[in-house]
């Protein structure tokens, strides 16, 4: 850990002071080490901002030394945004966060990137979509990276891990206060696969519903390109969308039906001019990687093995609905999810299966 890092995070763990107040001092001053030696009245004086001298009067109970070894003791890591080994992604973003604490294991991140986004409360279309793009994604060696929240969130970083990639979660609270509660079993799989749990906020910083818009800033700083599966029209992941296209990343988005909910959001980003995404080989193209450059993508679940059996001859839906014995809505996600992996084709209504070489 660099000494800006060590005297930032002084400076992080004091209440009042949140990202923007943070960059403030650093670019002030020149350095978070030189203004720890200043005094509350001095820092405020260089920043201009009166309110920061009462906030800074609570660093003269602070310990440096002693907070950077309870770091330590939990197993975390710290990057200060002038390390060498700080993200070049989100260095280029307006305001990068001047701190960034990691457990497990950072990637190289000079691989190819992407932020597969959605919504919490998905249909199964949405998860068996999200999970299925990030375990090619991740088995053609992209990054997969993504929030930690129940849903499609989640669902990425474990196709990630089923692909046998690494992922990347991007918390929206310290470290130690993971969240959500139900996801702290997959934080830890993330970790000991040699992914990493990030978070821009100090280790006790507790989870508020302003810190997910802000952490989604990081979602698609880290990225460079951005994916969104399900989402209503006021979905956190139209606000990672967002930053993505002011961060001049490419957006892309699945399409879903009309009379769904969920469907709005990556609907609403395509009529805007995102790219369509109905497989890995889309992000692939996002990315500017070739085919070539990726892995064949050929895996899908077993359970849906003796519909390809059925298809020994191009078949309609209809067809499909009365042999499968499937509810059509449930025959419907399967012949999509199928078109995802790439393993039919819908030409003129009928599906064709996908001969491998």
């Amino acid at each position: 850990m660099t000494s800006e890092a060590k005297f930032g995070h002084a400076f992080n763990i004091i209440f009042g002071i949140g990202a923007l107040k943070l960059e403030k001092i650093l670019k002030s001053v020149g350095s978070f080490e030189a203004a720890w030696r200043l005094t509350p009245g001095q820092i405020a004086e260089k920043t201009g901002d009166p309110d920061l001298e009462k906030v800074l009067t609570k660093k003269a109970g602070i310990d440096p030394e002693k907070e950077c070894l309870n770091l330590e003791k939990e197993g975390m890591g710290l990057l200060f945004c002038g390390d060498g080994n700080y993200p070049r992604l989100l260095l280029e973003t307006p305001h990068p966060p001047s701190l960034l604490y990691y457990l497990g294991e950072l990637p190289d991140f000079s691989l190819p990137s992407a932020a597969i986004v959605g919504t919490r409360k998905p249909t199964r279309y949405g998860l068996e979509t999200a999970k299925i793009l990030a375990r090619d994604l991740a088995q053609a060696g992209v990054l997969v990276v993504s929030g930690l929240a129940l849903g499609v969130d989640a669902e990425a970083h474990k196709g990630a891990l089923e692909g046998g990639g690494k992922t990347i979660a991007v918390l929206g609270s310290g470290l130690s206060q993971i969240y959500p509660f139900q996801n702290r079993g997959l934080a830890e799989k993330i970790i000991e696969r040699g992914g990493a749990v990030v978070s821009e906020f100090p280790p006790l910083h507790p989870p508020e519903k302003w810190t997910f818009p802000q952490r989604n800033r990081i979602i698609a700083g880290l990225s460079q390109a951005v994916v969104v599966v399900e989402a209503p029209q006021k979905s956190g992941s139209l606000i990672t969308a967002r930053f993505g296209l002011d961060y001049n990343r490419d957006i892309g988005a699945v399409p879903g039906e009309i009379s769904s909910i969920n469907s709005e959001g990556p609907n609403s980003l395509l009529k805007s001019g995102a790219a369509v995404v109905s497989s890995a080989e889309d992000v692939f193209a996002l990315l500017g990687l070739s085919s070539s450059d990726s892995w064949p993508i050929d895996k899908i679940g077993k359970d849906d093995e003796y519909l390809l059996d059925l298809l020994a001859e191009p078949a309609g839906a209809g067809f499909l609905l009365e042999r499968s014995g499937l509810k059509a809505e449930v025959l419907n996600q399967k012949l999509t999810i199928l078109e995802l992996a790439g393993r039919i084709k819908n030409i003129g209504g009928a599906f064709h299966r996908v001969k491998k070489f």
